[in-house]
This record gives structure tokens, sequence and C-alpha cells, in this order.
């Protein structure tokens, strides 16, 4: 590789980093603000928390369907529509006059922040060599951690300003990403563009509204009761109902939104619940300080505090975990962070009210996810999924971590409130999500090792080269 070349890569996912950074603050700093937002539109607690869930609904919308496009129409166009959408979204929440026009805004944020992050992954499967994949994917995952870091500190230095500045700011942040990536980013697109699948992508939306709504309104107090009312149960119903209906049409398409050949991979299948398995684990994150408070009765702003070791180990490990990718192979590096994310959860769920091994539990927590969050399972999909493919591979992967947050939540929450809420109540949702995570970590066992991992490296680029010289015998 020449200077140049390296030079390049290197501007690259140095754009790549500003834009996924600019889509996880949004979520990081959103949180300080809401009882400015609240107090602004006099809305209630329930109706505030809509805030977060649209966003995240139309996130979940947004990935497939964004990086669908990508594959169809190029990695720049849908890059720069994704962030000019999170911006268009941003300035629309900034200067809304009601509620429900700030709703509109964060549902647009999230359909263009739902692409930033596969599309991004997809673009460095596209211009990284193999051996470089697992460090440009620790770096971009490392973000998550640094937003989170940062997020929160941000947030209270805007709020000096009004709250509508926490919005405002990602408006030249878009536009800085939105230039680099019209001279940046690979402008390639498929010569041949199929019909899109428009069929399977309103399926998908109804079947994650319903999924992300049923959810929403559980009242985890009254688990049975919540279930049996005509708010949650006819949603998650119909969720269940549209997941057969997804497959087939899916099956049937020409061009799907979700290829469910991908599962037919042994690798994907196991990738995707690996995905499953870490957004519930990531959830469990938010219930972390109310066990705090009731272990060691500290106030909720200490309590969130100590949760800065989470965050520190995430930033450090994603790198980390990169560089190992490129040295070890995937499935030592799962293997570890699944079970490193295993110990946590049963330490905390064990010794909740020992403060130093709380903060060891809080460390292997922070790596474990920052390996299974980070680079490892997008590595592993860049692999194994066609070139043509690998933005509609991200994007499976990101709905799957993001149901396993939605289901998570709401797990952690029924199972804590069950057992009469405090120390126990958490302690044993996360004796629960250490079991799942065991689970997990005995089927990581069924991953590539990296003798076979390099094979499939080296016939994809054997097929690429023999994709080019074909090409070229054309022109």
């Amino acid at each position: 590789m020449t200077q140049a070349e390296t030079q390049t890569r290197n501007r690259l996912l140095g754009l790549l980093f500003i834009g996924v950074l600019m889509a996880a603050l949004d979520i990081a700093i959103v949180g300080p603000a809401l009882p400015a937002i609240r107090a602004a539109f006099g809305v209630d607690d329930r109706a505030a928390a809509w805030i977060f869930t649209i966003y995240v609904l139309f996130n979940l919308i947004g990935t497939p369907l964004m990086a669908k496009l990508s594959d169809l129409f190029g990695r720049r166009a849908i890059y720069v529509l994704d962030v000019a959408l999170f911006a268009f979204g941003s300035l629309l929440v900034a200067i809304s006059p009601g509620f429900g026009v700030l709703l509109a805004g964060r549902a647009i944020q999230g359909l263009g922040a739902g692409g930033i992050f596969p599309v991004a992954s997809a673009v460095i499967g596209d211009t990284f060599p193999p051996e470089k994949r697992g460090s440009a994917l620790g770096l971009i995952g490392a973000v998550f951690g640094i937003a989170f870091l940062i997020g929160p500190i941000i947030g209270g230095v805007l709020l000096i300003f009004g709250w509508p500045w926490l919005f405002i700011i990602n408006l030249p942040l878009a536009a800085l990403v939105i230039g680099l990536g019209l001279r940046l980013l690979p402008s390639s697109r498929p010569a041949t563009q199929p019909s899109f699948d428009w069929l399977g992508m309103a399926v998908l939306g109804a079947l994650l509204t319903a999924l992300a709504y049923g959810l929403n309104q559980l009242d985890t107090a009254n688990i049975g009761q919540s279930l049996a009312s005509l708010r949650v149960w006819p949603f998650l119903a119909a969720a269940i109902v549209l997941v057969p209906v997804l497959w087939l049409l899916e099956r049937r398409a020409a061009d799907p939104i979700l290829r469910t050949s991908l599962f037919g991979r042994r690798q994907i299948s196991l990738t995707a619940a690996l995905a499953a398995g870490a957004g519930l684990a990531e959830a469990a994150v938010v219930f972390v300080p109310a066990l705090v408070v009731a272990a060691f009765g500290v106030s909720e702003s200490q309590a969130s505090f100590m949760l800065v070791p989470v965050v520190l180990a995430m930033a450090v490990g994603s790198p980390l975990s990169g560089r190992m990718l490129d040295r070890s192979g995937s499935r030592v590096v799962v293997l570890l962070g699944s079970a490193l994310v295993t110990l946590g959860m049963l330490l905390l769920s064990f010794f909740a009210t020992s403060l130093a091994l709380f903060y060891v539990s809080a460390v292997l927590f922070g790596l474990g996810l920052s390996v299974l969050l980070g680079a490892a399972l997008r590595y592993i999909m860049l692999n194994e999924a066609p070139a043509s493919e690998r933005a509609s591979a991200q994007a499976i992967l990101t709905i799957f971590t993001s149901v396993g947050q939605l289901l998570g939540g709401t797990l952690a929450g029924a199972v804590a409130a069950s057992r009469g809420g405090g120390v126990l109540g958490y302690t044993s949702s996360f004796f629960l999500i250490g079991v799942v995570m065991l689970l997990l970590t005995l089927a990581a066992l069924g991953l590539k090792g990296r003798a076979e991992e390099l094979a499939t490296l080296g016939a994809q680029a054997a097929g690429a080269e023999a994709s080019s010289q074909a090409a070229g015998s054309h022109v």
C-alpha cells in the first residue's frame, strides 16, 4: 500500500468517525435536556418518553432501508442523504413550535441516523483490505464509548444557552461531513438497479412499529395485567404474526430488503444471536444506577458517575479488540467479549453490595460490551456477506442489536418489579441476563476459527479479483 493510499484511507476513516460520532452524541446529550423539553411543551413523563421511542423506532426502520439503498445506489449518495436527513431533523426539533413537530423532527433524525453506522461499516469493507478492517471498525466502534463519556458533559454546557442548542450543534457538524463526504467517499454503484422491495420494507416497518409500541406500553410493575391490555397484546401479537409473513415475502422477493439467504450461514446466524445478546446486556446498564442507589445509599447523580468505569472500559476496549481481530481472528475475540460480559453480570448479581467487586464487574462488563458492540460482530459480517450485500448485512446486525435493547429493557424491568425491586430485584435481572450471555458464549464456540476465517477471506479476495478481471475484459 502506497503512502498516498494510506493517507486517503485515514482521511476517509476520519470522515466516517465524525459522522458516527455526531449520531452517537445525539443519544447521549438528549438525556439532560428532557426536563427542559418537558417543561417547555407541558407534557407528562409518558409523552416525553416518545422523544426516545420515536427516535429508536425510525432508527430501526431507517437501518435496513438506508443500508439497502446504499447497496443499490452507492455508498456516497446514501451516506450524504443520511447526514442531510439527520441535520434537517435536528433543525426541525430546534425550531419546533409544538410537541408534535418535535416528534416529527426526532423521527427524521432517527431515519437518517439509522443508515450512518451500517453504511460507514460497509464503506470500510469496500475500501480497507481484510487485514486492516478490524482496526478500522474498532476505531469506529469506540465512538459510542466516547459519546457516552462526553455526551452528558456537552449536554450540560449547551443547556446553559437553552435546550435547542443541543440540536443546533448538529448543523455545522453535518455540513462538514457532507462537504468531506462528497469529496472522499467512493461513488461507485451497481450497473443494474433492480426494483426496490417496497412490500418487504412496509411489512418490516409495521413489524418494528408494533414491537416498539407494544414494548413501550408495557407496565413492568404489573406485567400480567399489562400484557392483557389492549394497548399491549394486539401490537405484540401483530409483531409475532408478521415475522413469518416477512420471512416468506423476503424469500420470494427478487431483491429483498433483508436477505434470508444470509441466515443460512452459520456464522451470520450466530452473529445475529450474539448481537441480540449484546443489545440485551447493553439495556441492563440503564438499571445499574438504580441498583447502586439501593445497594450503597448514594444519590442518583452519584450513581450515574459510578458508571464511568463502564464507559472508560468501552472507550479503551473497542480499539484494542479491533487490533486483536486483525491478529487473532473473530472467534477468540468474540469468546473473550461475551465471557467478560457474562462474568461482569454474574459478579454484579452475586456481590452487588461489595463496592470493590462492583467496580471490577463494571470494568469487565464494559470491556466485554466494547467487543460485542464494537468491531468484532461487524468484522464477521463484512467477511461473510458478498460485497454487494455488505450494507444489508450490517443492517441485520443493527436490527438484532436494537431488538435486543428493546427486549432487554422490558425484561430487566419486569424481573426486577416481580422480585420487589431494590437489590434483590435488580440482581435477579442481572443474573438472568448473565445466564443468557453464558449460553451465547457457549454458542460462540461454533464460530469459524482463524484458519477457516482466513480461507474465507482468501476466497473473497480471489472472487473480487476475478470479477475485476472479467469487468476489465469487457471494456
